[in-house]
C-alpha cells in the first residue's frame, strides 16, 4: 500500500468539507439569481467553490449578466444567510477525524473563505467541536490579501501553526482551494464537491469521497483503533 510523506500538522477547508453548507448556499444563489431569470449551472457552480463571498458574487454578476452590482447582491444575500446557515450539519467523517486528530495531539486549523461573520453563523451550534481547533483562519482576517486560489489563507494557517507547508495536509473539496493548497507547498487530499467535474482536481495528492475513508496511517499519522468512539 503506497504512502505518503510524513505529516505533523493538518488544516481543513470548512464548507463542503467540514460542514454540509453547499446545499445552504445553492439554495441562497438560486432564489436570488431566479428573481432575474437565471440559473446557476454546474460549470458556474465549481467556478465558486472556495472563493470568498466577493469574488463569488463577482462572478454571479458578471457570467450571468445580472443586472445588479456586486454590493446589491451581496445586500440581498444576507438576510439569507441568517436564516440558512445556522441549520449547517457535520459531513460524514467530519467529527470522528478532527477528534481523532485532537486526541493524538496533532495541531489542527480551519483556513476558510468565509468572513467571521457567516463563520459564526454557520458554527455557533458547534462550539465545543470546534473549539478542538489550535487556529481558526476566515476570509477576512485583517493578515490576508487575497483569497483562493492564492496560497496565503493556508500559509497563514500553517504559520500560526508554528508550522512549515511541506509538512501540512490540507482537505479540501473545491478546486480553488485544491489549488490554494498546492501553490503553498502543501499536500492534498480532495473530497470533490459533487456538482464538479473530477477533472478539475487532477494535481491532488489523494482523491477520496468521504472523510469516513480517509486512512490516517498512508500519511504517517495515528491510526484508528477499532475501540474508538469520537462521533
Amino acid at each position: 500500500m503506497e504512502r505518503f510523506k510524513k505529516i505533523t500538522h493538518v488544516i481543513y477547508d470548512l464548507d463542503g468539507l467540514l460542514l454540509d453548507t453547499e446545499p445552504l448556499y445553492a439554495q441562497i444563489v438560486q432564489t436570488i439569481i431566479s428573481r432575474y431569470g437565471k440559473v446557476c449551472d454546474r460549470a458556474i457552480q465549481a467556478k465558486l467553490a472556495g472563493r470568498n463571498a466577493w469574488d463569488s458574487a463577482q462572478i454571479l454578476v458578471e457570467r450571468l449578466a445580472l443586472p445588479i452590482t456586486v454590493q446589491e447582491y451581496l445586500q440581498e444575500r444576507e438576510e439569507f444567510l441568517d436564516q440558512l446557515l445556522p441549520q449547517a450539519k457535520p459531513l460524514p467523517g467530519a467529527v470522528r477525524l478532527t477528534k481523532h486528530f485532537y486526541h493524538h495531539q496533532i495541531p489542527q486549523a480551519v483556513a476558510t473563505s468565509s468572513a467571521r461573520r457567516t463563520f459564526n453563523l454557520k458554527t455557533n451550534h458547534h462550539q465545543e467541536w470546534f473549539a478542538l481547533f489550535d487556529c481558526l483562519v476566515v476570509g477576512d482576517d485583517p493578515a490576508l490579501k487575497r483569497g483562493k486560489p492564492a496560497p496565503d489563507i493556508f500559509l497563514l494557517a500553517a504559520h500560526r501553526l508554528g508550522a512549515s507547508p511541506e509538512q501540512c495536509l490540507v482537505f479540501e473539496d473545491a478546486p480553488a482551494g485544491m489549488a490554494a493548497a498546492l501553490a503553498a507547498g502543501m499536500s492534498v487530499v480532495v473530497v470533490p464537491h459533487p456538482n464538479v467535474d473530477r477533472q478539475l482536481y487532477q494535481g491532488a495528492h489523494q482523491i477520496i469521497n468521504s472523510l469516513t475513508d480517509f486512512d490516517p496511517e498512508l500519511w504517517q499519522l495515528p491510526s484508528f483503533v477499532v475501540l474508538e468512539d469520537y462521533v
